[in-house]
């Protein structure tokens, strides 16, 4: 079988189409991923109350290897150039008015994202101080569009409730306030957990606060 070589694509900007062909293929990547929470402090309890923020992006981490001797490029670069190359990947661009997005493709490996950070270590070079080798540590991290994160939430539930805690002086109007933006809308709250009294809530309760189907009568829940 034919060994297929990693490529970097420039996905939009003034540079779109542009590919770089990886000389030598990784050894290995890494994938990271991590989650956003916010610790609140509730008096009495043994430790912090973990509330989820957010999900961060994957981040997409290797090691290549640039070499002008072992497997000179067919369009003639140095190792100069293509480090040149890669590291105007970092720069804004003039159409974009910020970095470009670009694609790591190996094999059944396509992710899309920017490049975070590229860290480059010269290890041989010419008479004239010119790079002929040079190690790359790179790390993509993924980028999605706001209606690819809109309309793809990986959620186990349908209803899309939520549950918060109240803390200090909270209560069902201010609740209501940030989760609905309509004061008014205390009393939703209030059915969901069977309270009669909207006062009789305490520090550290548990509230489920449900989801609404919006004014003009759409599927889409709030």
């Amino acid at each position: 079988m034919k060994l297929e070589k990693a490529t970097i694509d420039v996905v939009d900007g003034s540079n779109s189409g542009t590919r770089y062909t990886v000389l030598f293929n990784p050894f290995e990547y890494t994938i990271e991923r991590g989650n956003t929470y916010k610790a609140t402090a509730i008096p009495g309890l043994s430790g912090p109350l973990l509330q989820f923020i957010n999900g961060d992006a994957d981040v997409l981490s290797m090691e290549l290897f640039l070499d002008d001797y072992t497997d000179a490029p067919k369009d003639g670069k140095s190792v100069k150039d293509r480090l040149d190359d890669l590291a105007q990947l970092l720069e804004i661009d003039r159409d974009l008015h910020a970095p470009p997005h670009v694609r790591f493709v190996w094999g059944k490996l396509n992710f899309t994202a920017i490049l975070e950070k590229l860290s480059r270590k010269i290890t041989l070079f010419r008479p004239d101080g010119t790079p002929a080798r040079a190690t790359l540590n790179v790390s993509f991290k993924e980028y999605k569009t706001l209606s690819e994160l809109v309309n793809n939430p990986r959620l186990e539930s349908a209803d899309k409730s939520k549950r918060r805690v109240v803390i200090g002086h909270d209560s069902l109007w201010a609740m209501a306030a940030r989760e609905y933006g309509d004061v008014t809308l205390w009393t939703e709250i209030a059915k969901k957990n069977d309270l009669d009294d909207p006062r009789d809530i305490r520090a550290g309760d548990w509230l489920m606060i449900p989801a609404l189907e919006p004014q003009n009568g759409s599927s889409g829940l709030l």
